[in-house]
């Protein structure tokens, strides 16, 4: 590690759990994010402030003003550009240091396969069960940690799944996904709710690439943000999912 890097991650590198070697691992790792709205944006942040080396950003829309609420990647003057792109800028000024690639298309379930199988780690930062559930498959396939997210109203949850035989996965909790999707724009979300549960997708994110600590596997943490209430539940693996059952090796 380079000095400047000793230096930018200091703060980090003196807790024990961390470390140079903790450091050295995140500076290795390749993450991708899929989306780059409300959660993605302070997962992106934090991620390339804490020194993850490579992220990958996939975001097939543009910057509008109604995303500038909760969006904080984004600013007034990239209204109308890739979010990729947008994003992109932000993170390099951050930390110019930090790789980063973008792809500014809406992935087939193949190509998030793909995209899946080439990097250390997951976050999920979309807002629909079609995409949540092919990028689930694809990590119980090449066994990619997941760190899944979601945040609507003044409400917001965080997961982890491992992809590792015996655990639960995405689809374990959702089913066939035949609950209603529910969007921010027909419901609405207080800005500072995505920034939480996306810091805390940032956390579990660091925590499962240095190996520190107990993540949230197994388990579901809601927020109920006009309370400001925390609950955690415990998750199992179904028996009958169509996706991770089976799996014993």
């Amino acid at each position: 590690m380079e000095d400047n890097q000793l230096l930018r991650f200091s703060r980090q590198i003196m807790l024990p759990s961390i470390g140079v070697k903790g450091q050295e691992k995140l500076l290795g790792a390749r993450v991708l994010i899929m989306g780059l709205g409300g959660l993605g944006s302070p997962v992106a942040m934090y991620l390339a402030a804490a020194g993850v080396g490579e992220l990958i950003l996939v975001d097939f829309d543009k910057v509008d003003l109604t995303n500038l609420q909760r969006q904080i990647i984004h600013t007034t003057d990239r209204i109308g550009i890739k979010k990729v792109e947008s994003a992109r800028q932000t993170l390099q000024a951050l930390n110019p240091e930090c790789q980063i690639t973008t792809i500014d298309q809406l992935l087939e379930t193949e190509e998030i396969a793909q995209q899946v199988a080439g990097v250390d780690l997951v976050i999920d930062g979309t807002d629909n069960f079609s995409t949540r559930f092919a990028i689930n498959s694809a990590c119980v396939a090449s066994r990619t940690p997941l760190v899944s997210g979601a945040a609507i109203r003044m409400e917001g949850q965080v997961s982890v799944f491992t992809g590792q035989p015996g655990d639960p996965c995405y689809h374990c909790l959702y089913g066939s996904g035949s609950e209603v999707n529910e969007t921010c724009s027909e419901n609405g979300v207080l800005a500072p709710v995505v920034g939480i549960i996306g810091s805390v997708q940032a956390t579990e994110a660091i925590k499962v690439l240095t190996g520190i600590g107990t993540t949230l596997n197994g388990k579901l943490m809601l927020l109920d943000a006009l309370h400001m209430q925390w609950r955690t539940l415990k998750l199992k693996a179904d028996p009958d999912c169509p996706v991770c059952s089976g799996r014993t090796k």
